[in-house]
């Protein structure tokens, strides 16, 4: 039987990836941060499937007693401060852990046992401010925002340890992808459950930042067998996972509302915020994953409306439970 390990577990993709390997035969260990209240309602429906372990990315010790414990074939790193509006408010936490907790991971699989395979979350928040559409590999990174800056960190020690220590090290340059699981802070949720609320009569405005930005969303789902993919490969390398077409703020919106049969959105939305627009922003991000498809037989398999209606349903479920 293989094992894993996967920090982040309790977020958006860990469940996901935590059920693929499941039924792939996988002994699954979940690493968790020592908390008074810990969230564990994404996980609920596999509690009794998993291990889960005490750790930190931010406590080497933690760490490698993490993985001497687990014995893992495979560690997969999700965990980060991910709330890219959150990294200007915490910009040196976010860099301990989306930067310095990667180089920890990677130090306790040199000293434990360098043949561990290891997956690392890398963004395409990377690329930033772009220089050519669409992102690729080789795309030069310009982030703009102190969670990109992190990220980058963690692509590049990621790169430095497979080339300095030859341990099968892989980044995911994964572009946006959501699912009904997703955190309410981000504005993808956050739109699904307001237009939930509205339909119910819950709630009067969606308050927004820019509707402009636009972004390549595919589906959390999808995109963490793509994840397993890269490491089951004779080489390590980097992958582009996206669905290679983008959408606006805007146009989420609209599909969300059209969902609950709502034409007239334009009345229930607050655009431009100033509270919610970022110091710098990302206004343009469209992935080529024509290298994961050739090299993994990787492609997405939900489109952006199935997807969008996937987690209004999800959230107007939950709200009529309430």
């Amino acid at each position: 039987m293989k094992s894993a390990l996967i920090t982040g577990i309790t977020g958006q993709d860990g469940p996901y990836l935590a059920e693929l390997l499941i039924s792939k035969g996988y002994k699954v260990y979940g690493l968790v941060r020592r908390l008074s209240t810990p969230n564990m309602e994404n996980i609920q429906h596999i509690y009794d499937k998993i291990e889960l372990l005490s750790g930190d990315l931010l406590d080497q010790g933690s760490l490698t007693d993490a993985i001497k414990n687990s014995k893992p074939d495979e560690v997969y790193n999700l965990a980060a401060q991910s709330f890219v509006k959150a990294s200007w408010d915490q910009p040196v936490l976010t860099g301990e852990f989306t930067a310095l907790g990667v180089t920890r991971i990677l130090e306790a699989i040199r000293t434990v046992d360098p043949k561990i395979k290891f997956y690392q979350a890398s963004s395409s928040e990377m690329f930033g401010k772009v220089t050519e559409t669409p992102q690729k590999e080789t795309t030069r990174f310009h982030p703009r925002s102190p969670y990109g800056v992190a990220k980058v960190y963690g692509h590049y020690i990621t790169l430095n340890y497979r080339e300095s220590y030859n341990i099968f090290a892989c980044s995911g340059i994964l572009f946006n992808h959501e699912s009904p699981r997703r955190g309410i802070e981000f504005v993808t949720r956050k739109i699904t459950n307001a237009v939930a609320r509205i339909s119910l009569g819950k709630q009067n405005k969606l308050e927004l930042g820019s509707l402009e930005p636009k972004r390549d969303w595919g589906f959390s789902g999808d995109y963490v067998e793509a994840m397993w993919l890269m490491l089951q490969q004779e080489k390590a390398d980097d992958y582009v996972i996206a669905t290679g077409e983008n959408h606006s703020v805007k146009e989420f919106v609209q599909e969300a509302f059209k969902v609950v049969g709502i034409s007239d959105w334009e009345k229930y939305v607050v655009a431009n915020e100033p509270k919610h627009m970022r110091p710098a922003e990302v206004d343009y991000l469209i992935g080529d994953a024509s290298k994961a498809q050739k090299v993994l037989g990787w492609k997405p398999k939900t489109s952006f409306k199935e997807l969008v209606e996937m987690m209004v349903k999800a959230d107007l479920e939950r709200e009529q439970n309430k």
